[in-house]
């Protein structure tokens, strides 16, 4: 397991139809592109590479935004890989707020980004 501390965006969308694909597509038009995004009814999770220029991008369009700190952890592709995470986590008293993941380009792996309780304390605990 190899994991790493990335900064998501987290965007305010209205729920109605087609307002996902114009905010995506406005990123593209501009080059950006979603490495890992989590949609939750009225918001999305996005992870970019270029985080400052999707930033003003979506700033530009009046959308809500906002960073935040999460963990991207890549895992085998197997039974148990995440539950082994999060139990290892939550053992030591740190909620996952919330998930979201992606299967890896690389064969077998997956990658999963977590929103947890303590950030500084998880990345401790998986460290050991």
């Amino acid at each position: 397991m190899d994991f790493e501390r990335i900064t998501e965006i987290f965007v305010i969308l209205e729920n109605k139809p087609s307002v996902l694909g114009e905010m995506l597509s406005q990123l593209a038009e501009n080059d950006i592109n979603v490495e890992a995004i989590g949609v939750f009814q009225d918001t999305a999770k996005i992870y970019v590479k270029n985080l400052n220029k999707a930033v003003k991008i979506l700033s530009k369009l009046n959308y809500t935004t906002e960073l935040r700190d999460v963990l991207l952890v890549h895992l085998e592709n197997k039974p148990g890989a995440l539950a082994e995470v999060v139990t290892k986590i939550g053992d030591e008293g740190i909620n996952v707020e919330y998930c979201y993941g992606t299967l890896s380009q690389v064969a077998n792996a997956i990658s999963v980004i977590l929103d947890v309780s303590n950030i500084d304390e998880a990345i401790k605990v998986l460290e050991k």
